[in-house]
């Protein structure tokens, strides 16, 4: 029997909700003016941190207007469904509304047996406050904090929903009840990685047939009252400015660290006959994908084999497409030896095309969105090539040694597509490569 043809992948619907706009067109416009997201944190007591500023998602309040245009059914069933969803969740959820709008992908033109949901996602913690009467609860007479009365006393203090709000698989879940999406259905969480591997494996799925159009997206978040203490004790992170806005330094000599921030994206990937038949929009095709994952080791640098190996991976099925002039989107994290490493792996995979690909990193303008960055960052080059011109890497005043390509200008042409890549500190690096 023979094989049916591989079905093409393209995109059709953007939503996000980032530190820089809840909205494209606001998004664009602060690309465009070279202008950050990223300001003094006012959600969180910062006093303690060595930081105080970051890329908070202040235009999103998790009101359903956040949601983007939806009816007023699917308004009440979100509204009922808020109290079982924390932050994270509820970006996650408002982008894929927006994406899905976007798309033009109504309810009378999709068979819902074949339209999916996936979603990255970080392990998603829960906040203290969940337990905080039932911790008051086990207290006695003196103050004096009394485990043993927790089983009795605390627990059923606890919303008995509670863990509901916290699963990681909740935001495909809930944005496929909502919408009654019933194909293929899963969570991805590998941390910044994450986004990259749920586009590649809702590809795979249109692919091969198996689903018409696939809702992807992405969310995460680094400010929250445990994570944001847990990543400043672990990781490095960057140090105040007087000019937050400063902070974040992708590839630049004196780069401290990352910067926290919180959001999320998702994307409306549909087959190209598809997508063709109903007139939809297209916004580029994915024309190729790759994932490695190298263990840490003293006598490599792991991290530059796992990110050039996920390009080169991406670029053996897509260059033909890409041609020869386009644009890497790297990570771009901000820390020392993380963007050494990330700037030798592109240096490594581009070397055929390095004078005439160009390099740019959205986290300039937003920190570290944990799963939700990658997302975020699709959708920023998918604008760059709607509009035609590149946006800089803010704060790139002195490059890196280990940056020997060229970065991108204000106003560069875009190219004829690009190359996205993200990595996790523990080596796995996934990217895509999208034409226009």
């Amino acid at each position: 029997m023979s094989a049916l043809p591989k079905q093409r992948v393209v995109i059709t619907g953007l939503g996000v909700v980032s530190p820089i706009g809840c909205d494209l067109e606001k998004v664009w416009e602060n690309l465009s003016a070279q202008k950050s997201g990223i300001r003094p944190i006012t959600s969180l007591p910062m006093q303690s941190f060595p930081f105080q500023s970051g890329g908070e998602c202040t235009e999103f309040t998790g009101d359903i207007q956040d949601y983007g245009i939806i009816d007023k059914q699917l308004q009440r069933l979100i509204k009922k469904s808020m109290k079982v969803m924390c932050r994270e969740i509820e970006m996650g959820v408002a982008a894929a509304q927006k994406a899905l709008a976007h798309s033009g992908l109504s309810a009378n033109t999709r068979n819902p047996d074949r339209c999916g949901v996936l979603f990255g996602c970080d392990y998603i913690l829960t906040r203290p406050e969940e337990f905080s009467d039932g911790g008051r609860a086990c207290r006695d007479e003196a103050g004096a904090l009394r485990p043993d009365r927790w089983p009795t006393l605390g627990l059923p203090k606890v919303n008995p929903l509670w863990l509901l709000k916290y699963l990681p698989n909740m935001p495909n879940s809930h944005v496929a009840i909502f919408n009654d999406l019933r194909g293929p259905n899963n969570a991805i969480t590998v941390r910044e990685a994450s986004m990259n591997l749920a586009v590649s494996e809702a590809a795979t799925i249109i692919e091969r047939g198996q689903a018409d159009a696939m809702l992807v997206g992405a969310t995460g978040s680094r400010i929250h009252p445990l994570r944001t203490a847990h990543v400043a004790l672990i990781e490095d992170v960057a140090h105040e400015r007087s000019e937050p806005s400063e902070m974040c330094r992708p590839f630049n000599t004196d780069r401290s660290g990352m910067v926290l921030g919180e959001g999320a994206g998702a994307l409306m990937l549909e087959s190209r006959d598809h997508a063709l038949a109903r007139g939809a929009t297209i916004w580029g095709e994915l024309v190729g994908h790759g994932a490695t994952m190298v263990g840490p080791s003293p006598e490599r640098d792991s991290l530059r084999l796992a990110v050039a190996g996920a390009l080169r991976a991406a670029l053996r099925t897509g260059q033909a497409r890409l041609g020869d002039r386009w644009h890497v989107h790297a990570h771009g994290l901000s820390a020392a030896a993380p963007d050494a490493s990330e700037a030798l792996a592109i240096a490594d995979a581009i070397e055929p095309f390095r004078d005439t690909v160009a390099v740019t990193a959205a986290k300039s303008y937003f920190g570290n969105l944990g799963a939700g960055a990658a997302a975020v960052e699709l959708i920023c080059s998918l604008l760059a090539l709607k509009h035609r011109h590149l946006f800089p890497i803010l704060n790139l005043t002195e490059p890196c040694p280990e940056a020997t390509w060229e970065a991108a200008q204000a106003g560069q042409d875009p190219g004829s597509g690009f190359l996205h890549v993200s990595y996790t500190l523990q080596g796995q690096a996934s990217s895509v490569a999208i034409c226009a």
